[in-house]
Order: C-alpha cells, then sequence, then structure tokens
C-alpha cells in the first residue's frame, strides 16, 4: 500500500488531492481541444469535467494493482493548480507502473511536468518497490517524449497504428525506466 503524506513539494511544485475547489482550474485545460489533442479522451465540457474531478478527489493512495493516484500539481509559491499528474500500479505480479502528466498550456516549457514526475518515480520505486516504470504517449506528442527523456526514461518501442483514437489510427511511443536505472 501507498499512502503518501501530502503535500509533496519539490523546490517549485506541491503535488496534492484535488479538492472540489479546483474545478475551475481543471476545467480550464481539460476543455481545452490542444490539450486533449493526444489524449483519449475529448475536450469537456463542465459537467464531464466535474465527473472526473470527483474520481481523482478519491484517488490518493494505491492499495492494489490497477489502483492510482492521481494529484493536483500547483504552484508552491501561489497554489495556483497547473496541471495534474498520476503513478497507476499496472502489475503486482511483474512489479510495473506508469506515469502520466497533463499541465495547462499556460505553464508549458518551464520544467514543471519533469518537476512533478519525479516524485512519482520516487513513490513508485521506493514506496511500491516497482521494479519498471512507463510512460504511454501518442507517438505525435514531441512536448510529452521530452519529459520522459529528461527523466531519463528510455524509448523502448512505437507501436504504429495501435489504437483507434477519436476516429483515427494513432501509434503510441513507449518509454521506460528500470528501478537499477533511476537516479532521484
Amino acid at each position: 500500500m501507498l499512502k503518501p503524506d501530502y503535500p509533496i513539494t519539490t523546490p517549485r511544485l506541491a503535488l496534492r488531492p484535488f479538492t472540489h475547489a479546483d474545478l475551475d482550474a481543471l476545467h480550464a485545460y481539460y476543455s481545452d481541444p490542444d490539450v486533449v489533442r493526444y489524449l483519449y479522451w475529448e475536450a469537456c465540457d463542465r459537467d464531464a469535467t466535474r465527473t472526473i474531478l470527483d474520481n481523482k478527489i478519491n484517488r490518493t493512495a494505491i492499495h492494489d494493482e490497477g489502483d492510482a493516484i492521481d494529484l493536483a500539481i500547483t504552484l508552491r509559491d501561489t497554489g495556483e493548480l497547473i496541471g495534474n499528474c498520476l503513478l497507476i500500479w499496472t502489475s503486482k505480479h511483474h512489479r510495473q507502473g506508469e506515469i502520466g502528466y497533463v499541465l495547462n498550456p499556460a505553464h508549458h516549457g518551464h520544467g514543471y511536468a519533469t518537476e512533478a514526475a519525479r516524485p512519482l518515480l520516487e513513490l513508485g520505486f521506493n514506496g511500491l518497490g516497482l521494479h519498471r516504470i512507463a510512460g504511454r504517449l501518442d507517438a505525435r506528442n514531441t512536448a510529452s517524449a521530452r519529459v520522459l527523456e529528461k527523466l531519463h526514461m528510455r524509448r523502448e518501442a512505437t507501436l504504429i497504428d495501435n489504437e483507434y483514437v477519436k476516429g483515427e489510427w494513432t501509434s503510441e511511443t513507449i518509454y521506460a525506466i528500470l528501478a537499477t536505472e533511476w537516479t532521484p
């Protein structure tokens, strides 16, 4: 089981559980078609964002395979919500997990996604004892690929036209890092 002490802080960020007060900030970027372009869902209306937020609020601990922590990324100096990040325990037997992140585009290009993902790797390797953590993305999402590369994750595969998403075949790129390769 993994139930971190919140908030998880980095030099510039605080990662914390979501609250109902985060609806407007979450909706600001979940409703943006450019933000969700490479994700599995369409831009959300307010009701859909509220439903997503309700699910995020309950994802603060990992008890078993399939569970995730899904955290608000906030600026430490202002408390502004700028994105979200998650760690999923994908396989108990194989000791594997996955990380992900989404940022409000107003905060792209500052290294926040990389800074938020580092503690997730630490939680996965040190908190859950994972052997391998992956990051999966639409192969066209070069900005997200750069984040994973900055985390020293290895590009392992590109699966050509392996998923039908939003009316088109898309390719998926998979990055990963092993516990023996990771350094905090």
